[in-house]
């Protein structure tokens, strides 16, 4: 009988893969459940099962490979390509949200710091959370009589409550060590401010302003749906409705989740650059 000889493994080391080729591998994945959506579409579209264009009628259509083509024309403020619609429907979530995210951090700290300010005030905002953003825009339009500070309404307050909350829930979750020391230390307001209570709760604001933007784009979608004679990407798609132009919303929905998948990665780079930093 032969005995086997041991092979030596000794000396010999993984090829690591290339960088390029570990991106490459990373992008499989989301590609091929792409394909598949769009594969499940036609094939549904092509079978009559659902009364809506098909990913290759999209792209056929003449209207709508237009809009693909010419994101930038501007006819009117009302008759323009996606990009301006859609860079008017930011800048409005843009002031909203920024209004929304200073306020709901500063409210954030007031309830999470006083236990007697969340006992006054949580009922009322949990009332208030619960409203769905398009129940404020008659209220808003009622209240500021006209369609651009309705809409800028809409923003702050359907965004303002998952900052606020999750601030307050992080000020609330400081350990108490850390509160000891500051009071051995002896640190003034100001520096326990800006060295233990910021740096602390800072995962739970990120978390809050990642919902909130989210939040504020479907709102701003919505209010410029209900609203007439408000240049956005809302409007737009309320437009092409009235006219039956089914593949022009089909793009401009596309535009839409783009852009709210792009808020969402840039508020987590955001997050990750603070953190390490702090």
């Amino acid at each position: 009988m032969t005995a086997a000889v041991p092979v030596s493994t000794k000396g010999t080391r993984s090829v690591p893969m290339p960088a390029f080729l570990k991106h490459l591998q990373a992008l499989i994945p989301p590609l091929v459940g792409t394909l598949g959506f769009l594969l499940i579409w036609q094939i549904l579209s092509g079978s009559n099962l659902i009364r809506l264009p098909g990913p290759w009628d999209v792209v056929a259509d003449e209207r709508s490979r237009f809009l693909l083509l010419n994101p930038v024309y501007h006819n009117s403020d009302l008759d323009q390509g996606l990009l301006w619609q859609t860079l008017a429907s930011l800048e409005r979530v843009a002031i909203g949200y920024c209004s929304a995210a200073l306020i709901g951090i500063g409210l954030g700290i007031l309830v999470g710091s006083y236990k007697w300010v969340n006992q006054a005030l949580d009922p009322l905002f949990q009332l208030l959370r619960m409203v769905a953003p398009l129940a404020w825009v008659p209220i808003a339009l009622a209240a500021l009589q006209k369609n651009e500070p309705a809409a800028l309404f809409v923003i702050f307050i359907t965004s303002i409550w998952p900052i606020l909350i999750n601030t307050a829930v992080g000020v609330r979750q400081i350990p108490e060590d850390y509160i000891n020391v500051a009071k051995v230390l002896n640190l003034s307001g100001f520096r326990f401010f800006f060295k233990v209570l910021i740096p602390s709760t800072l995962p739970y604001i990120f978390t809050g302003l990642r919902i909130g933007i989210g939040l504020a784009w479907l709102a701003i979608i919505a209010a410029e749906i209900v609203m007439s004679g408000v240049p956005g990407i809302g409007f737009f798609i309320w437009d092409a409705y009235q006219q039956n132009y089914v593949t022009e919303i089909i793009v401009a929905v596309l535009y839409i989740g783009a852009v709210g998948l792009i808020l969402d990665k840039f508020m987590a780079y955001l997050q990750q650059r603070i953190a390490r930093q702090s």
